[in-house]
């Protein structure tokens, strides 16, 4: 799995007009699942993503958690983080999960972060999302399995 976290003051996925999930302060996830994840490597990644402590606390250190400092998660799914370009210009996803396995191990991943009491919103698997951002810090993070 590959994850791009961004560390948000305020965050909306849209499908077409209609908003999917929107957080205020927190961390926008966007989620990659490659055809060789599991369901422990989204655990532990879960695991890992809710104990992060990049949020900032009262002197602008990055030292808390979401669950800390009182935030969100924005997760997304994002297949393209799969791309590969070695072979030319155009991108090939021959390594991103295909649509059923990636549901099921994002939707493993949401449920186990969900397990940690922290508000979960999402975007709308395998639909095309607008997303709106305002990042900060700006603080972006990639964690892989």
């Amino acid at each position: 799995m590959r994850l791009v976290i961004q560390r948000v003051t305020k965050a909306v996925v849209k499908v077409g007009n209609k908003q999917a999930g929107k957080i205020d302060k927190g961390l926008l996830i966007l989620v990659g699942v490659g055809k060789e994840d599991t369901r422990a490597q989204a655990e532990a990644l879960a695991e890992k993503l809710s104990k992060l402590r990049v949020m900032a606390d009262g002197k602008g250190k990055m030292n808390l958690s979401v669950s800390e400092a009182k935030g969100e998660f924005l997760v997304v799914s994002q297949f393209t983080l799969y791309a590969d370009t070695s072979g030319g210009n155009r991108p090939s996803f021959i390594k991103a999960a295909e649509p059923a396995l990636a549901k099921e191990i994002y939707e493993h991943f949401l449920a186990k972060l969900k397990e940690n009491g922290v508000n979960v919103a999402t975007g709308s698997f395998g639909d095309y999302m607008n997303i709106s951002a305002e990042l900060d810090g700006p603080v972006t993070i990639i964690l892989e399995s």
